[in-house]
């Protein structure tokens, strides 16, 4: 985790004394059924909670233990006994280091869900506030980076908004598919525990029990977990590339809000650059590069190894961290975002009537005109006014082949900005709803 990119909600959640917060939790309540099972002596459990419960765990102390054991699980164990006493011998009875180690990285990635999905609801919100604010506002669609044809800069947003409205039922979906508990001992045959300790622990955590389960939780749920972290990621890039390119000198439609003594390089002062949107661009390669690992740790050796566990330690944090921090950024950058319109007209008559060429095409096909012979005579008004050599409309009047099929008024009629514009509330409506 880098400082400069985390947020403290999401940090706390994989703080070594949280870890060890969860982990003790795990073994108190499955010392608690175990009391319930007869399997171990009540006073024991309660022991167990009265001491620790609200203990701070020792950092410090349970590396020092580690260095000597190589086993982070014991060192924790070790120094819990400590803090209890002899009744700690009571505690991880049938369990293995991955029921404690599974079960609780399970907990921190729902955690970190639930910031996520809060994170997702603040990008919504801004989206949304902003596509209808500029629901009318016309611009120029592209394809290529070229115009096409007329939209609106509210459509843009929608476009947004519908894409991560998906990203919010994906990521409910994986938080809800690795949300499961693993307690079933050495190879998942609950030999030496009873499969009720493991149903009990599930409950207490917020979990479901892992239907079957090696030594460990199947790594596939949380490869699938990642990979919407990824797609998660692909959309605010894909978003802040749009800005970036809305932003540049000749185009300057959008631009990112410009603080008041903000400076934008160091040897040019009257740069604005849209630094918060290629920063996104930057963090969203970053959870996307944890990906690959999250799949490859799916192929594990038999009922288990640890070959997943020294990444896990790295991309469970630096994941949800880096994608909380870019979600915050993008929803403060699209609530603060200035727009232009006076500059997205410009550019739409930028071609000087251009835009409207696929109407004219059809329009000469409406009056008899083969499909390929009207596109013949549309696209060699439409190449002068390209090369800047006059006006679309003017240069179609004054076609006579053109004039056969449609009068003046009816080329000018091709011409309607609003035409484009006559479904902007029906998506809205699919987007949205009714509002």
């Amino acid at each position: 985790m880098i400082p400069r990119y985390t947020r403290p909600e999401m940090a706390s959640i994989w703080e070594p004394q949280t870890r060890f917060k969860i982990w003790f939790e795990i073994e108190a309540h499955a010392a608690d059924a175990l009391a319930e099972l007869g399997t171990i002596p009540r006073e024991a459990a309660k022991t167990v909670w009265d001491k620790a419960k609200n203990a701070t765990f020792d950092v410090a102390r349970i590396d020092e233990i580690e260095r000597e054991t190589k086993h982070d699980v014991i060192a924790f164990l070790t120094h819990l006994a400590e803090i209890v006493g002899p009744e700690a011998r009571f505690v991880h009875q049938g369990m293995t280091s991955s029921d404690v180690l599974d079960t609780c990285l399970n907990v921190q990635l729902t955690r970190a869900a639930d910031l996520l999905l809060a994170d997702l609801d603040k990008v919504l919100a801004a989206l949304k506030k902003r596509a209808f604010e500029h629901k009318m506002t016309p611009t120029i669609g592209r394809s290529h980076g070229i115009h096409a044809e007329p939209v609106t800069f509210g459509l843009k947003l929608a476009f947004a908004y519908a894409e991560f409205s998906r990203a919010k039922e994906r990521l409910i979906a994986a938080r809800k598919e690795v949300a499961t508990c693993a307690i079933s001992g050495a190879v998942g045959t609950f030999a030496q525990i009873d499969p009720r300790v493991e149903e009990h622990v599930a409950k207490a955590m917020g979990l479901t029990p892992e239907p079957i389960s090696t030594q460990v939780i199947p790594r596939d749920r949380h490869a699938m977990y990642f990979a919407t972290l990824g797609v998660i990621a692909s959309s605010v890039e894909r978003l802040a590339v749009e800005i970036r390119h809305l932003q540049r000198t000749e185009v300057l439609e959008a631009e990112e809000f410009f603080s008041e003594g903000q400076k934008g390089s160091s040897a040019m002062p009257h740069k604005r650059n849209p630094v918060l949107s290629e920063n996104l661009t930057g963090l969203s390669r970053m959870v996307r590069a944890y990906v690959t690992p999250a799949l490859e740790n799916v192929v594990l050796w038999h009922e288990r190894d640890i070959s997943h566990s020294s990444a896990e330690r790295m991309i469970g944090p630096d994941a949800t961290v880096t994608l909380d921090f870019a979600l915050v950024r993008l929803a403060g950058l699209i609530d603060k975002l200035l727009v232009y319109p006076v500059n997205m007209q410009k550019n739409l008559d930028r071609l000087g009537g251009l835009v409207h060429s696929q109407r004219v095409l059809l329009a000469l096909t409406q009056k008899g005109a083969s499909r390929e012979d009207a596109y013949k005579l549309v696209q060699r008004n439409a190449m002068p006014v390209w090369r800047g050599e006059g006006d679309f409309l003017q240069l179609l009047k004054k076609d006579a082949e053109v004039k056969k099929y449609l009068t003046d008024a009816e080329i000018e009629e091709q011409f309607d900005l609003g035409y484009h514009l006559k479904h902007v509330d029906t998506i809205f409506k699919r987007v949205f709803g009714e509002n």
